[in-house]
C-alpha cells in the first residue's frame, strides 16, 4: 500500500510517500509562508506525482493557513485518488519524533501558538495524552509542562524558562509520519486550532 503524508502546519511543509512501510521520497522545506504556492509542486515531484491509497494529513494546531492549506490538498487528492484518507494532530507527531529520538519515556511538546502563546501537550511513553492540549503564555506553559523531554519549535524556549530538562527542537515532518500511534490517525479530519476564535460577534449577534 502507498501513503501519501502531506504536513505543512507549521513554517515547516514536507510531504512524504510511502511504499507500505518504507519511505520512498520526501522532502521538508522551511517556508515561513507560501505553503498554498509550494505545496501541491511538492507533491507533484514525488514519484507517480504522489498517488497513494492512503493520505495522511496534520490537523494542526498551528499556522491557520497552512493547516487550511494541508487538509484542502489531501481532501482533493483523496477524493480524485480515491484514497482512504486520515488526519493526525500536529504536536503528537512531534512526540513520536522525540520518542524516536530519545526512546520510550513521556515527552512534553510545546510548538509555537498565536499572540505570544505556546501550544502545549503531554503524552505518556507509548504516546498517549497524558496532559491535554492548550495554548498558555510561556510562563504558564513552563509551569504546566513536568515532562524531562520537551520537544517542538518552542522547546528550548520553554527549557529555559523552566530551568531543567532536555529540550529537542523539532518540526513536525511527514517523513516520520508513520511513526504516529494507531491512536492518532484519525477518520474526522477537521482542524484543531487549539484556542478559541480572536474576534466574536457583537453581543446580541451570536
Amino acid at each position: 500500500m502507498k501513503t501519501l503524508a502531506i504536513d505543512c502546519a507549521t513554517e515547516a511543509c514536507s510531504v512524504a510517500l510511502f511504499e507500505d512501510d518504507e519511505l520512498v521520497a520526501g522532502e521538508l522545506r522551511m517556508l515561513g509562508r507560501g505553503h498554498a504556492e509550494q505545496l501541491v509542486p511538492m507533491i507533484a515531484a514525488l514519484p507517480h506525482k504522489g498517488q497513494a491509497d492512503r493520505i495522511l494529513v496534520s490537523l494542526g494546531p498551528g499556522s491557520f493557513t497552512g493547516v487550511r492549506v494541508g487538509i484542502a490538498a489531501a481532501r482533493a487528492l483523496a477524493l480524485a485518488w480515491g484514497a482512504e484518507l486520515r488526519g493526525y494532530p500536529t504536536l503528537a507527531l512531534v512526540a513520536a519524533m522525540a520518542r524516536e529520538d530519545a526512546g520510550a519515556q513521556p515527552v512534553g511538546v510545546a510548538m509555537t501558538g498565536g499572540h505570544g502563546e505556546w501550544f502545549i501537550e503531554g503524552f505518556e511513553e507509548a504516546g498517549s495524552t497524558i496532559r491535554p492540549l492548550a495554548s498558555a503564555k510561556p510562563e504558564e506553559a513552563a509551569a504546566h509542562s513536568p515532562e524531562t523531554i520537551i520537544a517542538g519549535t518552542q522547546a528550548q524556549a520553554l527549557i529555559k524558562q523552566r530551568g531543567s530538562g532536555q529540550a529537542l527542537e523539532l518540526w513536525p515532518d511527514a517523513r516520520s509520519s508513520l511513526l504516529l500511534p494507531d491512536w492518532a490517525l484519525l477518520q474526522s479530519v477537521t482542524a484543531l486550532y487549539g484556542r478559541g476564535p480572536d474576534a466574536s460577534l457583537p453581543a446580541g449577534k451570536a
